[in-house]
């Protein structure tokens, strides 16, 4: 297998990764860029052999690391990261990251560790600390587009728990933008199939005509998505989920958007 054909299926994902630490689409997909460019010029760089889906995300949050520096030094780059930094100053990167790699990506704490440099107790406590921290800075009122009940009063039930307002939950494309409409939700959480077969991406591609607001897209397949071939959207959640799987999805689109006021 030649290694472009072992990184392909790590793609997808890591493009999600690379949203999620850094705030936005454009920030995210310059992070694998550069990866895909290190490995062009040295394909030696990583071993095909030995646990490359954590070699990647590794090369991945090295580039974060340099971004960030830069985004400190230059007050025209790396507003998402600036925004960040603003808002937790006390939550360093890192943190987030631990969050996101456990949470989201699904590694291990000690995966998450040999990925960030940390050793398993302080990928816990870094965890631990993000968690906390965000969950505790953060508020939003909340739109909940998904047309499966049961789906629904799930994610209710989570959003509620961790301190948001849910202002409405829609099952349709004209039920959802009615809602946004009248209710100007801080977040919209978005199936992609609805109940009368209309699409979640085209209702929400409707509400973001009249609002700015993040959105995080609930699908079974998001490689379906992430196809490098369309605009996609910056927020992922993967179905079946954990709670601490969208729990972590919510604080860290939160996290970036400057509008969310603190608890």
């Amino acid at each position: 297998m030649s290694l472009g054909q072992a990184i392909a299926p790590h793609l997808p994902y890591l493009r999600r990764y690379g949203r999620a630490i850094s705030g936005s689409q454009t920030s995210g997909d310059a992070l694998v860029a550069r990866l895909l460019q290190t490995l062009v010029a040295d394909p030696d760089a990583v071993d095909t052999g030995v646990d490359l889906r954590i070699q990647l995300y590794r090369m991945v949050h090295d580039n974060f690391g340099v971004a960030a520096e830069a985004a400190a030094a230059d007050e025209e780059a790396g507003a998402d990261i600036r925004i960040a930094d603003a808002r937790l100053s006390r939550i360093p990167s890192l943190a987030r990251q631990a969050l996101l790699l456990t949470a989201v990506e699904g590694f291990s704490e000690q995966e998450t560790g040999r990925i960030i440099g940390r050793d398993v107790d302080e990928v816990h406590r870094l965890i631990g600390e993000a968690t906390e921290e965000i969950d505790r800075q953060t508020r939003a009122r909340i739109l909940i587009i998904e047309d499966e009940p049961i789906i629904a009063m799930d994610i209710e039930m989570i959003v509620r728990d961790l301190g948001h307002e849910v202002v409405a939950v829609a099952t349709t494309h004209r039920e959802a933008v009615a809602e946004a409409h009248t209710h100007q939700p801080g977040l919209v959480l978005a199936d992609i199939q609805l109940a009368d077969n209309s699409s979640g991406i085209e209702a929400v591609q409707e509400i973001l005509t009249e609002l700015t607001v993040p959105v995080i897209f609930v699908t079974a397949f998001p490689e379906r998505l992430l196809t490098g071939e369309r605009p996609e959207p910056a927020f992922l959640l993967t179905k079946p989920y954990q709670p601490a799987t969208l729990r972590a999805a919510i604080s860290q689109v939160l996290f970036f958007d400057e509008s969310t006021v603190p608890a």
